[in-house]
């Protein structure tokens, strides 16, 4: 073994100074490989006869993956850190004739093996395989490409091979595969190998049950080896089982309290649910018990370890579920180790936590410069170990899951990691039809792979509702009788006769911004009172703050940099919070734009707001007498001002732009809420007529034009990426769609740059110098990236912005070639 003992399978490290051996790496990713298949349990969505074999199939993937490691090449490459311009996944195929015998079970072996890196086909970003080695090339061209290896280590390196399959039973008779080893064909096999998959996947057309099953695989691989190569290891128990129930009832009986009926019959229900409950009611318990039941039915069915996805729109609200399930369902099961936070902020989170102590292992000594870098230092590994998928529980937006719809050697895990999944979607949003149709197409590929979908709201429409109901149970397209029956979906919804009357609605036909609106805010808070103004954008909300001046309180936007909005998030908390006693209220102001809606677990004594849809409303209200155990509190919704963007007013073809209210929100929907509102002005407001109102909005013309735009937008993602047509096609395209749709962009201040520079270099290492700078980004609209200047060395966008850490950005100074203008009054 002396000759393969010195082939190293990653370069030197500072952990690892001597680098690590092709053979560890090998062999750790089988162990991942085999952990992934005890977590993720049986895969029905697979055809019978693939099912029974999937995971040797993917185990014999992640033994060979990284073989072709033996080059020359990669070797030197390893030493001098000088690019080898070649890859070893290919020179890997070759071994698959001296190690799998059936010759069906190594196309799918080496489609695992050599999709863990590039895309097949296609390649607008980096080079994809069909690319690098045309399907027309020669074996004699294919190794010169490929470059010399060493022949003695190849024979060594099968030995070691099978003696570890054998170990693991993944070859029952070594014998049966033939001895004589002649390291000489291992480019002419790798070059059969690789035209075999280029014709199958590139070249023709793939059904869809193979190009799901293809993805799966890519999935396990890639799963595995990033779990191999992180050191990383898989949590094995589930908080949420059989016992959640029992402990819950104690836990609520300890604070005199008894579990809801609504609750009791979420926790009931097996299969899908949507829990209709008005704010306050235990909906997330509801959600909670729902799924400790779902949980333990798909691990009967599977033998996995079903994992727990609770999405939040927001970070904020993310940030918060996440500190209340740890310190509460989850402080004697694992706390904040046993909760992966996953959106695109979650080192920041840990970093936060760690330096505000919230973290058992408190950091101490050194200097505050050093405190930080190693809080960052954990920051990042928390983080990473979310990424490589460790935790059961794990709380994010859905767009982060959404991300398996990109498949490909990066998002293929996360696909993989949603199979036998459970999922809850708390504050289901209605109001933008594009992306819910592209979460609905998510929601039902989870279905397919064996999970179950909960929905939770205060306020869903029953036009909504309907929308759960047809994609989660469309008919199945799968008649095997084997395969579990697909789950049904229940509705469960709260009394609301029982619900408490928080809100009384006061309408005026004034604008927010009108200087007798002011008037009476300045009113509400000469008189002691705590209260919200709600602006439909920022030029609104900054423009209210500065006459507003005089009292003291706070402005929150999108736009601060991050550092500057966590400090004000975390001070509105403090000063706001729900659930204070009477004499711990505190009077005081904000103003805010739509962020306040569902971010923010506050409470105020009233509302000034601007008129939006009812749904944006409806949240709106909620953070005004927050638990109803004080009368009703007054709601003040003023008229918005109706008018064109001025993008729309600009443009040539529009012959009659469209309005929006205050330049957001689409006229129609804000009409009609209009509407409903005029008709109550003065009335208390309940929990059931609020329910009864948005039914009526969707009712409307508009509401089934609505339900279209949604039907449409789901169908277009669906055919987009869960076809499965050309499931190794390079999708680099695909995911600058997804970031402009769902990430905008972020930037920094050009005054900030050196300070951002400092912060890159001070870290350490590149991951957490990047998250100690990440405080200076500020969130912008994708169409900024056309307003400032794209810093290659720092890798972030400049722009040139007036700004301060109490009003946030207000202006940006176009570039030259701008061709754009930043627009306050149209974003929120």
């Amino acid at each position: 073994m002396s000759a393969l003992s010195a082939l190293l399978a990653k370069p030197p490290t500072r952990t690892q100074p001597a680098g690590e051996p092709l053979t560890d790496h090998l062999g750790a990713t089988l162990d991942a490989l085999f952990a992934v298949q005890r977590r993720i349990g049986t895969l029905h969505v697979l055809d019978t006869g693939l099912r029974e074999r999937f995971w040797t199939l993917a185990a014999w993937a992640a033994l060979l993956h990284d073989a072709g490691k033996i080059a020359d090449g990669f070797q030197s490459m390893m030493a001098t850190r000088i690019g080898w311009g070649h890859r070893h996944e290919v020179l890997s195929l070759g071994f698959l004739g001296w190690l799998v015998a059936e010759a069906e079970d190594r196309a799918w072996v080496a489609t695992g093996v050599a999709t863990h890196h590039r895309a097949l086909g296609g390649g607008e970003g980096r080079p994809s395989l069909s690319q690098l080695y045309p399907a027309d090339i020669t074996a004699e061209e294919l190794a010169r490409m490929l470059g010399p290896y060493d022949a003695s280590a190849t024979v060594t390196l099968v030995t070691w091979m099978r003696q570890r399959a054998t170990k693991d039973g993944l070859l029952a008779r070594p014998s049966g595969l033939a001895t004589d080893v002649r390291s000489g064909e291992l480019v002419t096999r790798a070059h059969r190998h690789l035209k075999d998959l280029l014709h199958t996947w590139v070249e023709e057309a793939v059904p869809r049950p193979a190009g799901l099953a293809g993805v799966l695989l890519q999935g396990a691989v890639t799963m595995a080896d990033h779990l191999s190569s992180g050191h990383s290891t898989l949590r094995t128990e589930q908080s949420f089982d059989a016992g959640y129930p029992d402990r819950l009832t104690a836990r609520l009986a300890g604070d005199g309290h008894r579990l809801r009926p609504h609750q009791l019959a979420a926790a009931q229900v097996s299969g899908h649910l949507v829990l209709r409950a008005w704010t306050g009611s235990g909906k997330t318990e509801g959600g909670l018990l729902w799924a400790a039941r779902q949980i333990d039915e798909i691990r009967a069915s599977t033998g996995g370890t079903p994992r727990l996805f609770y999405t939040l729109p927001y970070l904020a609200s993310i940030n918060a579920m996440t500190d209340r399930l740890a310190s509460g369902d989850l402080r004697e099961h694992g706390g904040a180790e046993a909760v992966g936070v996953s959106h695109s902020r979650a080192a920041s989170y840990h970093l936060a936590r760690s330096l505000c102590g919230a973290d058992e292992d408190p950091l101490s000594g050194g200097s505050d410069s050093g405190v930080e870098a190693r809080a960052a230092q954990k920051a990042v590994a928390r983080a990473e170990a979310t990424r490589l998928f460790r935790e059961l529980v794990r709380i994010g937006t859905p767009y982060q899951l959404m991300r398996g719809a990109l498949a490909g050697p990066v998002h293929a895990s996360i696909l993989l990691d949603s199979a036998n999944s459970v999922f809850v979607l708390d504050e289901l949003h209605a109001y933008d039809p594009t992306r819910l149709g592209y979460l609905l197409a998510t929601a039902a590929c989870w279905t397919e792979l064996g999970g179950r979908v909960a929905v939770l709201s205060a306020t869903a429409p029953n036009a909504l509702i309907s929308l759960v109901r047809e994609t989660l149970t469309a008919t199945s397209t799968h008649t095997e009788p084997d395969r579990p029956a697909p789950p049904e979906l229940t509705v469960v919804e709260a009394d609301y006769q029982t619900a408490p009357r928080r809100h009384r609605l006061v309408r005026r036909h004034e604008h927010l911004t009108d200087p007798t609106t002011v008037e009476l805010i300045r009113q509400r808070l000469d008189a002691g009172q705590s209260v919200l103004v709600a602006a439909n954008n920022i030029a609104d909300a900054q423009l209210l703050r500065a006459e507003l001046t005089d009292y003291d309180g706070w402005l929150l936007h999108s736009r601060f940099r991050r550092t500057d909005r966590t400090r004000i998030e975390q001070a509105i908390m403090s000063h706001f919070r729900s659930g204070l006693r009477p004499d711990d209220r505190r009077e005081g102001l904000v103003v805010a734009t739509q962020v306040v809606e569902v971010s923010l677990d506050v409470d105020f004594d009233v509302l000034f707001t601007s008129g939006a849809p009812l749904d944006a409303l409806a949240q709106r209200f909620g953070r005004v007498n927050r638990t109803g155990t004080r009368p009703p509190a007054d709601v003040v919704v003023c008229r918005p001002e109706m008018r064109p963007r001025r993008a729309d007013q600009r443009s040539r073809t529009a012959r009659m732009p469209a309005l929006y209210a205050d330049g957001v929100y689409d006229e129609e929907p804000t009409r009609l809420a209009s509407k409903i509102l005029d008709a109550h002005h003065g009335t208390e407001i309940s929990e059931e007529s609020l329910v009864r109102w948005l039914d009526s909005v969707y009712d409307s013309p508009w509401g089934e034009q609505w339900a279209q735009d949604v039907r449409r937008a789901r169908e277009a993602w669906t055919s987009s990426f869960f076809s499965w047509e050309e499931p190794f096609a390079d999708r680099t395209w695909a995911a600058a769609r997804f970031d402009e749709l769902f990430d905008g962009v972020e930037g920094i201040l050009a005054q900030d740059r050196d300070e951002y520079a400092a912060r890159l270099r001070g870290g350490g290492s590149r991951s957490t110098g990047r998250l100690l700078a990440a405080d200076l980004l500020i969130p912008l609209p994708n169409y900024a990236r056309g307003l400032g200047r794209w810093d290659r060395d720092l890798d972030v966008l400049v722009i040139d912005g007036q700004y301060s850490e109490t009003d946030g950005l207000t202006e940006i100074q176009p570039s030259r070639r701008a061709t754009v203008s930043y627009e306050l009054g149209e974003l929120i």
